[in-house]
């Protein structure tokens, strides 16, 4: 039913609700609570304890003095002193609430409710509501809800919107079969529906969770192995067989690859000579060395005369991987034309490289997102590589997939340096198949961690300056580009021109960040590279793949300001050699949990164990920000927090898919119709 229908909501409030893209009942319920409201039993002044600073407490009090308001910078703030029954005081303190005067009078007695404060050792009860004793009675004990709200919508309007929806809407059959109901010990959809919203107690909050919660895993989960099995149905005319100048380039390599690079080429190159289209994610830590099994794969398909695209997220990126790529096609003499595509592209080359495509005259493009504009046409794109996937939304990853004239389905191949735990890996990459590697080149060291404190700084700054000494180059990583508000963060800027006193003019420092322009940081990465920078100030610009062999120290300060994910990234830029490296967390953090997380990542270079303690500990929503880009598509259902749940929901979607693989069973027609309702809806959310 439409929200305008529903009793309050007229066309002013239902654009509101709208703002919260909520249109109809159906979305209304829906619009789960954030929380609940718990009206606990009012609490006597002498009996507060430390522990409920910062919590919310109610006091059963009387006004025992005048209330005042007085003026604090922008803000009126108003106080009033009140007893309890037992004749101890507390301040009560209101922001921006004069008219709250009026209701305080001398001995007026409420329940007021509020978060309880500690300042200069006294306790203030800040924002207090005032309720009427008889009125408390009756919510006490009760869990009211509380949801998102926006501007111009009061907690209140959306409970009331929610009581009348769930009057209106027909308490319909269960899609989920009996049998995996009682499985799994759920309750009824309908009975969550209004227990999510309105339970009796905390009980019932929990099952009504937990039963909505494994909804949207066992749907998402049918989805992903719906959709993985319609891929092994779909036929390629892109069959990519190994070729013989791809064995003699491979054998000419002046390295031997890893097994690990071994396993991996084998899967790959097994999957392009399929008459199935590859869906691959070859996933390995940091200098693992998975480019040389994507240009691998790009040179055979260019041997076999297939077009072949490769799309990074970042210019700087890009331009290290094409050049990589130009040097092999020389300095091996391949029969190969590749070209670069990014936004610094002059528009005259552009145009020339656009035509050579579509007239399948280059063999391999490596770009960024300006592969994807709708003026690049490929002839015959049969393989396309994404590297950093977690970087590119769904859509541009389509949009790469489906150039040129033909209707085939491409090969494609994803790749991510950044490890990603189980759990967010089958939730992201669940209909791909998964190659790990696990191995780092032969003569590779482990880094060497150290976490210290600022004091160490002119010691750090000694030791850079013997590294370049010997020949070797470092990295510095700053968080911020110029000075901001927060003074104790360093910048670049500033931070490059101190560097430079304290190392001499004999040390040449440069800066990068995201401010620069494309040519600029391409410029100074080139001169990173031929160490005509010894040491390069910057900021996370060049986390992703960045390959300086000769840079052997990497000093990050502010080490508490980044996730865990992100220090190991930073990490990797250096032990790209077979020298010996450092890499030096600086950081005064005094918080427990960045002395915590500052802890883990001193204290092992095992990028998985590190993804899988960062997902615990920022959860999965903030795991490079997925949430925002829509990869995870739950409202309610965190992976990391419910892994057991989402490990039950997967089985149950394998064992319903295993009895009833296409769910034409008479007890599975509402899931199906469910599942179906899903996948037309958030196509756009599923991965390829």
């Amino acid at each position: 039913m439409d929200i305008t229908k529903i009793k309050g909501i007229g066309p002013k409030k239902a654009e509101v609700f709208n703002r919260l893209s909520i249109y109809d009942t159906h979305d209304l319920l829906k619009f789960y609570p954030r929380d609940y409201e718990v009206y606990e039993k009012p609490v006597f002044i002498k009996d507060i304890l430390s522990s409920d600073v910062g919590r919310v407490i109610a006091i059963d009090g009387a006004v025992a003095g005048k209330a005042t308001v007085y003026r604090a910078g922008k803000y009126s703030v108003t106080t009033v002193f009140i007893r309890d029954f037992e004749g101890r005081g507390i301040k009560c303190k209101w922001f921006n609430m004069p008219y709250i005067k009026k209701s305080i009078p001398f001995r007026a007695r409420y329940i007021f409710r509020g978060y309880l404060s500690l300042k200069n050792g006294e306790h203030i009860l800040e924002q207090p509501r005032l309720i009427k004793c008889d009125s408390y009675g009756d919510m006490q004990g009760r869990l009211l809800p509380v949801y998102h709200l926006t501007k111009g919508l009061t907690g209140n309007s959306v409970i009331s919107a929610v009581r009348e929806a769930l009057s209106v809407e027909e308490n319909t059959e269960d899609y989920l079969p009996d049998d995996i109901r009682r499985k799994y010990g759920l309750v009824k959809e309908w009975d969550a529906v209004k227990g999510i919203h309105f339970p009796a107690d905390r009980h019932e909050a929990d099952e009504s969770l937990k039963r909505i919660i494994f909804d949207e895993f066992l749907i998402f989960s049918l989805a992903v192995l719906t959709r993985k099995q319609e891929n092994l149905e779909v036929v390629t005319g892109y069959r990519i067989p190994v070729s013989n100048e791809t064995e003699v380039f491979k054998n000419k390599l002046p390295y031997r690859l890893t097994n690990a690079q071994e396993r991996a080429w084998e899967v790959v190159s097994r999957d392009m000579a399929s008459d199935r289209p590859m869906n691959r994610l070859l996933q390995g830590d940091v200098g693992s060395g998975k480019t040389i099994i994507a240009i691998l794969a790009l040179f055979n398909a260019a041997f076999n005369g297939i077009q072949g695209a490769l799309m990074a997220p970042t210019e700087v990126l890009a331009r290290q991987e094409a050049d990589e790529i130009f040097k092999l096609i020389e300095e091996y003499k391949l029969p190969i034309k590749a070209d670069i595509l990014t936004g610094s592209t002059t528009v005259s080359e552009k145009k020339r490289i656009y035509e050579r495509l579509k007239a399948g005259e280059t063999d391999i493009v490596v770009g960024t997102h300006a592969l994807i504009q709708d003026r690049v046409e490929m002839k015959n794109p049969g393989l396309v590589i994404t590297d950093e996937q977690h970087r590119f939304g769904v859509g541009q990853r389509k949009a790469l997939r489906t150039k040129g004239s033909v209707t085939d389905p491409a090969n494609v191949l994803v790749m991510s340096a950044t490890p990603i735990p189980r759990t967010l890996a089958w939730i992201l990459y669940g209909d791909l198949d998964i190659s790990v590697m696990d191995e780092l080149p032969k003569g590779r060291k482990p880094i060497k961690n150290a976490l210290v404190n600022s004091s160490y700084r002119g010691k750090a700054y000694r030791f850079i300056r013997d590294k370049v000494k010997e020949g070797r180059q470092a990295y510095v990583i700053c968080p911020m580009v110029e000075k901001g508000e927060n003074v104790d963060l360093e910048n670049v800027t500033d931070y490059a021109e101190s560097l430079q006193k304290e190392l001499g003019e004999e040390i040449k420092v440069g800066i990068m960040h995201g401010q620069m322009k494309s040519d600029e940081k391409i410029k100074v990465m080139s001169d990173f590279a031929d160490n005509k920078i010894n040491v390069l100030v910057s900021t996370t610009v060049i986390e992703v793949g960045v390959n300086v062999p000769n840079a052997t120290v990497i000093m990050i300060e502010n080490a508490e300001r980044f996730g865990l994910s992100q220090l190991h990234q930073l990490r990797g830029r250096v032990g790209r050699g077979e020298e010996e490296s450092f890499c030096i967390f600086v950081s005064d953090a005094e918080t427990e949990d960045a002395k915590k997380r500052l802890e883990i990542i001193s204290g092992t270079n095992d990028g998985f164990e590190i993804a899988e303690k960062d997902m615990e500990l920022r959860g999965p929503g903030d795991f490079f920000g997925v949430r925002q880009s829509g990869e995870l598509n739950f409202l309610l259902a965190d992976p990391a927090r419910d892994k057991a749940l989402l490990d039950e929901a997967v089985k149950a979607a394998k064992n319903i898919l295993e009895n009833d693989p296409q769910l034409i069973k008479e007890k599975n027609a509402l899931l199906k119709e469910r599942l179906l309702e899903y996948k037309n809806k958030e196509s756009d959310n599923v991965n390829l």
